[in-house]
């Protein structure tokens, strides 16, 4: 433990005390309140004397039912209750699946730019995490695959695929998703794939996913949540996709490791699936208008440095050139500015001159922070 890096985000939070004015576009979180129809599931469930132990370390089976059948629509083709099991939170399905694959010394390979959190998680297993950064050419992120399949070693346990990613908002092609899948078959590494961010998706209902071609007993662990496509980041409620054979053992993990996530929860979580997608509808759109937004009123300044428009997630990356660490331009910003931006290195080396700004808020604070850049900049 003495080893992980204690520096986030928050010490940007903790300068900006003080400063009147701040406009907070640091955390992965938008302005939305949780949408009534899911808030008043989980007052429903209280009324009721929902406040009990759920036997089912799977899940609710309401819930277990609805995200077999919701997962099943979306990506077309059968995912049985089997293949998931519901966790408080994102992160919990992370350092599930970390916890059921990593031995001490075992390489995992994560593509970067990539959420800090993960790399963290590696080191709490005693894992050895291994940076694989994307290439930042012709103004966009790109993948080589060639060069992630020569990275791995006989100590390579698994490979970390965030997809639509955070921070850059890179998207991995059907494509590519078979290759790396075809690469784990011939040699037995697992995958680890993000997907919290793929309803956040501008160029469909669902960005490609794992679930779409891996069959029931493949390596392939999907880590998913609520967080942020039902606007949910305080409920801490998420899942993790699993081969279904690993179900009981995963059952059993999550019994000694937190007996479960809270049955209110599992509710709200539930009719979220069941008539959330309008929810899921307007954040999407409201991250588009965002980017968008963004894009219009600060890819134009010479001083800026953007890629292609993100193909999905909740953010935009950009630089400010002549700075290569762009730690030194947040705080610019966040003091001439008063905006608040997250530094790009704390998302692997390969973004350390980039910042990441949130666009899942009202658009009338995304133009006004944007000004605010333009303007101290000038």
């Amino acid at each position: 433990m003495a080893s992980i890096p204690m520096e986030n985000i928050a010490r940007l939070a903790v300068e900006a005390q003080g400063l009147e004015g701040v406009i907070p576009l640091w955390y992965g979180e938008g302005d939305m309140v949780t949408p009534a129809f899911i808030r008043d599931a989980a007052k429903a469930a209280l009324d009721a004397g929902m406040t009990f132990y759920v036997p089912d370390m799977r899940g609710l089976p309401a819930l277990s039912e609805a995200l077999s059948a919701y997962q099943t629509a979306l990506h077309g083709r059968p995912i049985s209750r089997a293949r998931s099991t519901v966790t408080p939170g994102g992160m919990q399905a992370v350092y599930l699946a970390l916890s059921l694959i990593v031995n001490p010394g075992d390489e995992v390979i994560y593509i970067e730019p990539q959420w800090p959190n993960i790399r963290a998680a590696i080191h709490m297993h005693d894992g050895h995490p291994v940076p694989f950064p994307l290439d930042f050419r012709d103004g966009d992120w790109r993948l080589d695959l060639d060069r992630l399949f020569a990275t791995c070693t006989a100590k390579t346990r698994a490979i970390f695929l965030p997809t639509p990613s955070n921070p850059g908002g890179w998207v991995a092609t059907s494509a590519e998703l078979e290759a790396i899948l075809a690469f784990s078959r011939r040699t037995g590494v697992w995958i680890l794939s993000d997907e919290v961010y793929g309803r956040i998706y501008f160029e469909g209902p669902v960005a490609p996913s794992m679930l779409q071609m891996a069959d029931d007993e493949d390596r392939v662990l999907a880590v998913n949540s609520f967080s942020k496509a039902w606007a949910m980041t305080g409920w801490r409620v998420g899942w993790l996709n699993h081969p279904a054979s690993l179900s009981p053992t995963i059952g059993a993990m999550t019994q000694y490791l937190n007996s479960g996530t809270a049955g209110f929860v599992q509710a709200a979580a539930a009719a979220a699936l069941n008539h959330g997608e309008p929810v899921v509808d307007e954040v999407r759109e409201r991250c588009r208008t965002g980017r968008d937004i963004a894009y219009e009123h600060l890819a134009g300044i010479n001083r800026l440095e953007f890629g292609a428009k993100p193909r999905g997630g909740l953010y935009v990356f950009f630089a400010l050139k002549g700075e290569d660490d762009a730690m030194v331009a947040c705080s610019k910003i966040l003091h001439d500015a008063r905006v608040g931006l997250a530094p790009g290195h704390l998302f692997g080396g390969v973004a350390k001159r980039f910042m990441r700004m949130c666009v899942l808020r009202d658009a009338h604070q995304i133009e006004q922070a944007c000004s605010r850049i333009a303007e101290a900049l000038r």
